[in-house]
């Protein structure tokens, strides 16, 4: 008889599920990864296969299905401004790079209603929350608990819990720890960042925290308002908080794709003492070979997490996602995609919020069952050598297209360490490289050529 397997790796993935899950199979012993959380997880077993379906979870047998068969060699098988400043939003300038929009970008699809989510679980008090992040908050508890109603500590929380889950999912499946290194701003604010490196699953995983605060500059407030924004400050400054957090992880193996994802929140605050704000993020996937099954996977998480606050989200995101993340001196995007926005503020603060909280908790669902599917798949010298490759690409378009990135790296004073922690640990770059036709490089050439709908 199959065995049924349900794998819970923290609060984040229980709330997700638990609501359609309540007159389901009971919890099956075993420890949770998280020492903050008090609630029977069994581990993810490598030969079962776990897919979120949003409100329903599809169950399957733990077997061989979806794994390589024994001794088989596969073949070919981070002012807010961009998702891509998943390493700037660690560092001041990086995310100062996204939170200023200090490149165009198109405004979000606006919508006259979004759905509002009514969690049935309150958020919980603050110091127990903060006992299972991966370090203290950059905010003082203190200060956390005497303004725990406003937007800014709610998406601090958020952000701190989404670091720790995600960074907790990774150890549990890679068996190394995650280097905790907290810096501040002498401007006002800090980090977190934390970064496993060389590990036995990852190569290279960085997971960012930035919480900023101070004064927009003259030049800051004029290119905001280059995108339709009219702020008015005082003495020629604005007051701003910005907020964000952000990863990107790059897998040894050639079958397990790099992921990566970026939440943000900035806040201004005019001459009049009304203040601005907007929320910007998105979650993308880059694949070394493509696989359908996967690619449905990922992108059919987001968008059940989309369509709960808006039917038209996960399509006009997904097209962003396109558009942004695509290589244009090579024609080709950097990966799959996934979704992605910027400068959302509409209808009201609790409903956007409620959406990026939702967005958020789809990492480790949307991501950890491709890595376990895919963990004792063989690979050839030729498919890690594409993967190299295809590392190459994803430098070009951090170093050349990213927002956040450039910015951060043209600003003096930047934490360069967090800006970067976002470029694989190697890559590899051939002249006049081009997969023969027919191939499954090839295969996974035209996908990044000619974006495909996946859902």
């Amino acid at each position: 008889m199959a065995t049924i397997v349900f794998y819970s790796v923290n609060k984040t993935a229980r709330i997700a599920t638990r609501r359609c899950l309540t007159l389901h199979s009971k919890w099956l012993a075993g420890d949770s990864p998280l020492s903050s959380i008090h609630s029977p997880t069994p581990a993810f077993l490598p030969g079962a296969r776990w897919f979120s379906r949003g409100c329903s979870v599809r169950f399957m047998s733990h077997g061989t299905a979806g794994r390589a068969s024994a001794g088989r060699i596969r073949r070919g098988a981070l002012a807010l401004s961009g998702a891509a400043a998943v390493t700037a939003a660690a560092a001041v300038a990086g995310l100062l790079a996204n939170a200023n929009h200090f490149q165009s970008a198109e405004m979000a699809t606006k919508v006259p209603q979004v759905a509002e989510e009514t969690e049935t679980e309150e958020e919980g008090d603050i110091l127990e929350r903060c006992r299972g992040f991966m370090a203290s908050p950059v905010t003082d508890v203190r200060v956390l608990q005497e303004r725990k109603d406003e937007m800014s500590t709610r998406m601090e929380m958020l952000i701190m819990e989404t670091q720790a889950d995600f960074c907790k999912a990774l150890e549990k499946v890679d068996g190394g720890k995650f280097k905790v290194d907290q810096w501040q701003r002498k401007e006002g604010g800090g980090g977190i960042s934390c970064v496993m490196q060389d590990g036995k699953v990852f190569e290279k995983a960085g997971v960012n925290v930035s919480v900023v605060f101070g004064h927009l500059t003259e030049e800051a407030a004029k290119q905001m308002r280059s995108r339709g924004k009219v702020l008015k400050g005082k003495d020629g400054k604005l007051p701003f908080c910005a907020m964000g957090v952000s990863s990107v992880i790059h897998p040894k193996n050639p079958h397990i794709p790099t992921v990566h994802f970026n939440y943000r929140y900035f806040e201004i605050e005019e001459e009049d003492g009304s203040k601005q704000w907007w929320f910007g993020g998105g979650t993308d996937l880059t694949p070394v070979y493509i696989n359908k099954e996967d690619a449905f996977h990922f992108h059919n998480t987001l968008k059940e997490a989309c369509d709960k606050h808006h039917p038209q989200y996960y399509p006009d995101f997904k097209k962003w996602c396109d558009r942004y993340f695509h290589i244009k001196h090579r024609g080709e995007t950097r990966g799959i995609g996934g979704i992605f926005f910027d400068d959302l503020d509409s209808p009201n603060q609790e409903g956007v919020f409620q959406f990026v909280k939702s967005c958020a908790r789809t990492v480790v669902p949307c991501y950890l069952p491709i890595v376990y599917k895919h963990l004792n798949d063989n690979f050839t010298d030729e498919e890690k050598d594409w993967q190299q490759v295809r590392r190459g690409r994803y430098v070009e378009f951090n170093l050349v297209y990213d927002r956040g990135v450039k910015f951060g790296l043209a600003t003096p004073g930047s934490r360069i360490e967090s800006i970067l922690m976002s470029l694989p640990l190697t890559a590899r770059w051939e002249y006049m490289h081009e997969p023969a036709k027919g191939t499954q490089e090839a295969e996974m050439l035209d996908v990044l050529r000619n974006p495909k709908e996946w859902v």
